[in-house]
C-alpha cells in the first residue's frame, strides 16, 4: 500500500491508504479520553532493508490494533511521501511490518507510527516516530557497520553496566545502515539473575520468565527478541539506523542443521526442523526483514544500496548438512544449490564498485561445525565456497569483501591463493567483528585451504579466560565507509568504547567482466 510523491489518479490502493492517513489526521479532532484504551507500541520502532526507494518499518502494539503508519522528508510531517497500515494481531504476536515504497532517493526519512484500538476506532494511541536515510541514485559516501551476537553466554541486560552499551557507540557514528551478521538472539542461552565476574564483582541481568530456559515454543522464541528489546540502548540505535538482519544457529540452537537432532541438556524437543520452523517465525515477525512469496521465510537476499555498494546478505544455516555425514565424494551442502546458483547470479549480474558478501560465519577459520574442514583441499561445506570463488574469478568479479562475526572476537584476514593449497581465486579481505554483547572468546586457528593469514586479531586471553563478561570492554563492531568521489574502502575495527583498533583502506579495483560469463549468467 503506498501514496506517491505528486498527483496520481485515484485507485483503490491509493483510497485505502488515504483512509489511513484520515485516521491519522482525526487526531486533531475533539474526543472523549479513555487513557485505558488507547494502544501503544511496545519495544519501539524498527526500519530495515532499505533501497532507493522502499524500507520496511516495524513496531509492536500491546493489544491487537492497526498501525498507522506515515512517512515524510522532515520532522513536522508536513510533506508525507508515504502513508499505510497494518494490523497487528495475536497470531503475529501484535508485530507488525510494512513495506513504505515511491520513497524519494537519497533524502532522511522520518516514519510515525500510532496504534487504533479496533473495538474503537475513534480512540488511537501516542505515536512514536522512527529515522532512517534511503539509498542514494547517484555516487555519495557511504557508511555502515556490522557486527553480531547479541545477549550470548547468560550474559544480558545489567543496567548498572549500562545495559548493551555497543549499540550506543554505534550509533554516535551515524552509520546509514547496521548488518546484524547473525545470533540476533541466543534462545539456548537462559538469562540468570546473577551471575559472578572473575574481579569478584555480580554482575546483574534483567530476567525475564520466557528466558529462564532454552526457547522451544513459538512464545519462547518470541521472548528473546523482546528481551534485548528490553534495553534502552537497542531500542534508540532502532530508531535511528536501518538494520540488515540475517540469522545463524542462536536463533534456533547451538551448531543447528535441519537434520540435527539435539542433545543438549534442557531440550525435550530434539528436532532441530520443528525448533527452525517456530524460531523462523519469530525472527521474520521481529526483524524487519523484507518478506518473498517465493519462498517463505527466506533470509538470503540482495540489498542494493546506490552504485558504490551491493550487500549479499547470506544464510549458511537452512541449507546445510553435517560436515561428517558428507557422502563418497566429500562434499556437504552450506548454502545449498539453489542460494549458490542465486548469488553467483547476482554477484555476476551487480554493477556496484563493492560487493560485500554478508555472511554468518567465517569461511576459514577452524571452528566446531563450521566452514573450514581442517589443513588441506577442500572437504565437506568448502567445495561450495570454492566452486564460488572459482566463479568469480572466471566471471571477473573484483572488488568483494566478506564480512561476518559469530567469533566473539575481531580480526582481519587477506585470502591469499599463492599461499593455499585450493589457488582458484582471486584475493580477497575477510573481516571479523563482534560479540555485540555476549562472552568474548580467544582468536581461533586459520585452516589453509583457501590462504588466509592474519593481518589483526584483538580478542580475550587465556589468562582472562574465554567467556570473557561485557563489562571488560572486549565487545568490538566494524565501521566501513566508502567514499563517494574515490570510491576507496575504508575498513575499521572498533571496540565498544569506540577505540579505532585497526583500519585499512582497499581501493577498488577497474571492472572486467568476460563478455561469455555475464551472458551465461
Amino acid at each position: 500500500m503506498r501514496l506517491g510523491r505528486g498527483a496520481k489518479p485515484l485507485t483503490r490502493r491509493r483510497f485505502l491508504t488515504g483512509t489511513a492517513a484520515a485516521a491519522v489526521a482525526g487526531l486533531a479532532m475533539p474526543s472523549i479520553s479513555r487513557a485505558a484504551d488507547r494502544p501503544e507500541l511496545s519495544f519501539g520502532l524498527q526500519s530495515g532493508d532499505v533501497s532507493a526507494d522502499t524500507a520496511i518499518v516495524w513496531a509492536r502494539a500491546d493489544r491487537p490494533s492497526r498501525m498507522l503508519i506515515e512517512a515524510a522528508t522532515s520532522d513536522s510531517f508536513k510533506d508525507i511521501v508515504a502513508s499505510t497500515f497494518v494490523d497487528a494481531l495475536p497470531e503475529s504476536d501484535f508485530t507488525g511490518k510494512a513495506l513504505l515504497d515511491d520513497l524519494p532517493p537519497d533524502q532522511d526519512i522520518f516514519y510515525r507510527v500510532r496504534c487504533q484500538n479496533l473495538s474503537s476506532p475513534t480512540i488511537i494511541g501516542p505515536a512514536q516516530v522512527g529515522r532512517f536515510r534511503s539509498a542514494p541514485a547517484s555516487r555519495r559516501s557511504v557508511s555502515f557497520a556490522w557486527s553480531g551476537d547479541t545477549a550470548g553466554q547468560g550474559w544480558g541486560i545489567d543496567e548498572a553496566h549500562g545495559g548493551m552499551r555497543t549499540y550506543a557507540t554505534m550509533l554516535k557514528h551515524r552509520p546509514d545502515f547496521f548488518i546484524h551478521s547473525g545470533d540476533c538472539i541466543y534462545a539456548d542461552s537462559p538469562i540468570q539473575r546473577e551471575l559472578k565476574l572473575p574481579n569478584g564483582d555480580i554482575w546483574r541481568n534483567v530476567v525475564t520468565e520466557d528466558k529462564a530456559e532454552v526457547a522451544q515454543t513459538l512464545a519462547q522464541f518470541r521472548g528473546n527478541y523482546k528481551y534485548n528489546l528490553l534495553d534502552t540502548n537497542v531500542r534508540a540505535f532502532n530508531a535511528e539506523v536501518p538494520v540488515f538482519a540475517q540469522w545463524d544457529d542462536h536463533e534456533v540452537a547451538n551448531d543447528w542443521w535441519p537434520l540435527r537432532a539435539l542433545d543438549e541438556p534442557g531440550y525435550s524437543e530434539r528436532s532441530a526442523l520443528a525448533l527452525a520452523a517456530r524460531a523462523s517465525r519469530a525472527f521474520h515477525e521481529y526483524m524487519p526483514t523484507r518478506q518473498t512469496l517465493a519462498e517463505a521465510g527466506r533470509v538470503y537476499r540482495r540489498m542494493s544500496y546506490g552504485p558504490l555498494l551491493d550487500v549479499f546478505m547470506l544464510d549458511m544455516r537452512s541449507y546445510r548438512e553435517s560436515n561428517e555425514a558428507a557422502p563418497h565424494d566429500g562434499h556437504a551442502p552450506l548454502l545449498g544449490a539453489k542460494q549458490l546458483a542465486w548469488l553467483k547470479k547476482e554477484i555476476a549480474r551487480s554493477q556496484a564498485t563493492w560487493k560485500v558478501i554478508a555472511a554468518d560465519l567465517p569461511i576459514g577459520l577452524v571452528t566446531p561445525d563450521g566452514v573450514a574442514g581442517g589443513n588441506g583441499s577442500p572437504a565437506g561445506r568448502e567445495h561450495e565456497i570454492a566452486d564460488l570463488l572459482s566463479f568469480m574469478k572466471r566471471a571477473g568479479v573484483h572488488n568483494t569483501v566478506w564480512l561476518t562475526a559469530d567469533m566473539h572476537y575481531t580480526a582481519a584476514h587477506y585470502y591469499d591463493p599463492d599461499k593455499a593449497v585450493f589457488q582458484d581465486f582471486d584475493p580477497f579481505w575477510e573481516f571479523v567483528s563482534g560479540p555485540l554483547h555476549a562472552g568474548t572468546w580467544m582468536p581461533a586457528p586459520l585452516d589453509n585451504t583457501f590462504g588466509p593469514s592474519v593481518r589483526y586479531q584483538k580478542g580475550c586471553t587465556r589468562e582472562q579466560g574465554e567467556n570473557l563478561a561485557p563489562c571488560f570492554g572486549l565487545q568490538f563492531f566494524g565501521l566501513v565507509e566508502i567514499d563517494g568521489t574515490t570510491g576507496v574502502m575504508t575498513v575499521n575495527l572498533k571496540d565498544v568504547d569506540d577505540h579505532n583498533l585497526w583500519s585499512i583502506d582497499i581501493a577498488p579495483q577497474p571492472a572486467s567482466r568476460p563478455a561469455s560469463i555475464a551472458q551465461r549468467v
